[in-house]
C-alpha cells in the first residue's frame, strides 16, 4: 500500500488516482472532525481540506505526517468559519471557547445509550483545541507528537491537555448525569472510542 506522503505526491504532480486513494483513506476521519462541531456545511469543510492539502503539499514541514497536517488544515477552517459566523462581538479562542458556548448543535449522535450521549453532550463543552485533542487521540489514534503538529504545540503539552480534558469530562459527566455515578478514566475513554463509529450523518 502506497504512502500517504507517496500518494500526495503523486496527486501534487496530477495523478487522480492517487488523489481519490488519498481521500478515501482519510476522508472519514475528516467527516467526523467537522460533523462533531458544526451542524451544516460539512461536505463542503471536508473537501476544502483536502484542497488545501494539495495546495500546500509542498510546505508540509519535515518530520510532520500527511495525516497530521491534513487535521492542522481542517482545524484552520474550522475556527475561520466560526470567526466569520460569529461577529457579533463574542471572542472565539480556542482554549477557552467550546461548541456549547457558540450555541451550535452539531450532527446526531446514532446512539442511545445514556452514557455515550452524555460523553458526547461534554465533549462539545470542552474548550475547542481540548475537543480537538481528545477527538484526535481517542478516535484517530494520532500520536501525541502529531496532535501537537495539528494544535502547533510541543507533545508535551497536548499530554497535558488531555490530562486536563479527561478531568473536565469527568466533571462534566457528574454534572449531566449524576445517576451514572463517578465515571473513571477507563470509562472515559472506552467511551470515547465507542463513540468514535457514532457520529455523522443518518
Amino acid at each position: 500500500m502506497d504512502s500517504d506522503a507517496a500518494l500526495l505526491a503523486s496527486w501534487r504532480g496530477g495523478d487522480q488516482r492517487a488523489g481519490r486513494a488519498l481521500f478515501a483513506r482519510h476522508v472519514d476521519g475528516v467527516s467526523r472532525f467537522f460533523f462533531s462541531k458544526v451542524s451544516s456545511g460539512v461536505d463542503d469543510l471536508v473537501q476544502r481540506s483536502f484542497l488545501g492539502l494539495l495546495e500546500r503539499s509542498a510546505e508540509i514541514p519535515s518530520g510532520v505526517v500527511v495525516r497530521a497536517y491534513l487535521f492542522g488544515i481542517a482545524r484552520n477552517l474550522l475556527l475561520r468559519r466560526f470567526r466569520d459566523e460569529y461577529r457579533d462581538g463574542r471572542y472565539i479562542d480556542e482554549l477557552t471557547t467550546s461548541v456549547a458556548d457558540l450555541g451550535i448543535t452539531p450532527s446526531v449522535l446514532h446512539d442511545q445509550r445514556k452514557q455515550l450521549a452524555l460523553l458526547y453532550s461534554a465533549l462539545q463543552a470542552l474548550p475547542l483545541d481540548l475537543q480537538i485533542a481528545v477527538e484526535l487521540f481517542y478516535w484517530e489514534e494520532l500520536a501525541a507528537g502529531e496532535i501537537g503538529s495539528v494544535l502547533g504545540v510541543p507533545e508535551g503539552t497536548v499530554r497535558s491537555r488531555l490530562r486536563r480534558a479527561r478531568e473536565l469530562l469527568a466533571q462534566q459527566l457528574q454534572t449531566l448525569g449524576p445517576g451514572l455515578g463517578e465515571p473513571s478514566i477507563e470509562d472515559i475513554e472506552r467511551w470515547a472510542r465507542e463513540l468514535r463509529d457514532r457520529i455523522g450523518r443518518p
